[in-house]
């Protein structure tokens, strides 16, 4: 297995856990609604599911990878500029930014 098919596993299976948490966790959806974003909170996780099973049959079809991986970034670079408009920390902005530079990789990688 190479470095993008682990780079891609692992976005994936992030945002499949991270549309899943969004049921079980109030601090996600607190979160939420502390960005003022709590009425899109079920567009966001749909967007998680489908760019996460994008990535995965990818592996079956590769001009999925190209479409998830470019979702994926897109919605981690609103996520991103949201982290900055409301003043958050680095740190706390650290996942977006991470998630938004390998889901930029994949999608280079995959039209390359």
């Amino acid at each position: 297995m190479d470095t993008f098919q682990i780079c891609t596993l692992f976005s994936s299976i992030s945002f499949f856990f991270y549309a899943i948490y969004y049921f079980f966790s109030p601090r996600m959806k607190e979160e939420l609604r502390r960005l003022g974003m709590q009425n899109l909170g079920r567009v966001i996780v749909v967007c998680q599911f489908l760019g996460a099973a994008g990535l995965l049959l990818g592996f079956l079809y590769a001009p999925l990878w190209s479409a998830a991986s470019l979702g994926l970034t897109l919605l981690m670079l609103c996520g991103l500029a949201v982290r900055i408009k409301s003043k958050d920390s680095l740190w706390v902005s650290l996942p977006a930014l991470f998630y938004m530079v390998l889901n930029a990789y994949i999608f280079f990688y995959a039209t390359g």
